[in-house]
């Protein structure tokens, strides 16, 4: 398969690179330091330089200000974002917007798209369930009541939960649909309670009791959530991947500089052997999550659906990213625990990355269950 990108994205990768550049992974408290959250708001300075780039309309169409990208250069912008452990609502956002411009009504899109793309509305998603790890369309029941909608149930670790505009949830009926509303931060029936994430940010429980929602603002199509569930678990990956890339390069620096016995440590077999190994794993987990991107993007058929590619790409990034960090740590020694040192910050981002959207055993599990279903022979 190529995978040669675009002139498109490359050119959204390299804008990326231009409004990343001067971002430093360590510009709020360290998540160590601190008992509570490391600050109370995302990055607003960078959000507005990445609407001015135009990175935050990429996969919505023309007629909305964007540019009509696809997931992949989405997940290019996204690899970027990580490398500096930016702290903007970008997948999120993203992902919500294209879940609306493909499913919503043509009122929820006029009223929603344009603005988003411009960065003047923020969206996030509830996409953990109750505890994390159950499915996060069985957490919350839609029930139809005349034109409305009434949802009942409890959300958790809901990213940009105190600071985004609006919230989109999953919400099954008592017959099993699975519908996607979208829900003001601050409406009736709507109440959030703080939680903090292992990176030290901070995350929301969502409750929801007789919240009514307009039948505008619900999206009742078949497919959207899954999705939209595909499109923020491919863009974690993206975001695992370039942590892992630039922890990578972190510890390949730091061991041509450290010497023991008059030579480089990177000199010594056993330490290249590790760095060989995690070497290999983050060209795995690119090769998975272009492959689930452009599944998703093409919507070419395959001998399973585009979630199995997404499965396979998810299981790779929450290994690979946890043994990336954990070998950095370890060739670090020492100086890799130390708060004025950026690493131990890229090890918390990352143990929330394999975990977020569920972790490896999870989605191995749902491969399984696909398998199962989609005989290969």
């Amino acid at each position: 398969m190529d995978f040669t990108f675009t002139e498109e994205q490359q050119a959204a990768a390299e804008a990326a690179r231009g409004v990343f550049a001067g971002v430093a992974p360590d510009a709020v408290p360290s998540p160590s330091l601190v008992a509570g959250a490391v600050a109370d708001d995302f990055d607003r300075t960078l959000w507005a330089r990445l609407a001015e780039a135009d990175l935050l309309s990429l996969l919505l169409d023309p007629e909305y200000g964007g540019a009509g990208l696809d997931p992949i250069a989405l997940c290019l912008v996204l690899r970027e974002s990580a490398k500096v452990l930016a702290r903007v609502p970008l997948l999120e956002t993203a992902a919500a917007t294209a879940a609306v411009q493909a499913y919503g009504s043509p009122e929820l899109k006029s009223a929603l798209l344009t603005r988003a793309g411009r960065g003047e509305t923020v969206l996030t998603v509830a996409a953990n369930g109750r505890s994390g790890h159950d499915p996060a369309e069985r957490a919350v029941t839609a029930r139809q009541d005349g034109d409305d909608w009434i949802l009942d149930g409890v959300q958790t670790a809901v990213p940009w939960a105190h600071t985004a505009d609006l919230v989109v949830v999953p919400a099954h009926t008592a017959t099993d649909r699975v519908l996607l509303a979208v829900i003001p931060r601050t409406h009736p029936g709507v109440a959030l309670a703080e939680q903090i994430s292992t990176s030290g940010e901070r995350l929301g429980e969502l409750r929801l009791q007789s919240a009514r929602i307009t039948s505008r603002d619900v999206i009742d199509a078949e497919g959207s959530w899954e999705r939209l569930r595909d499109l923020l678990t491919c863009g974690t990956c993206a975001l695992a991947l370039g942590l892992g890339e630039r922890v990578l390069a972190m510890t390949s620096e730091y061991t041509g500089k450290r010497e023991q016995f008059g030579f480089p440590v990177a000199t010594f077999q056993a330490v290249a052997v590790q760095a060989a190994d995690r070497y290999i794993d983050l060209r795995a987990m690119e090769a998975t999550l272009w492959q689930a991107a452009w599944r998703i993007g093409s919507g070419a058929s395959g001998v399973l659906p585009a979630s199995g590619d997404v499965a396979v790409a998810k299981i790779w990034a929450s290994e690979g990213v946890r043994r990336v960090v954990q070998t950095a740590q370890h060739l670090h020694g020492g100086f890799g625990a130390d708060v004025e040192y950026p690493l131990h910050r890229y090890h918390a981002w990352a143990k929330h990355l394999e975990l977020q959207l569920g972790p490896a055993a999870a989605h191995e599990e749902a491969l399984g269950d696909l398998l199962a279903a989609h005989p290969l022979g």
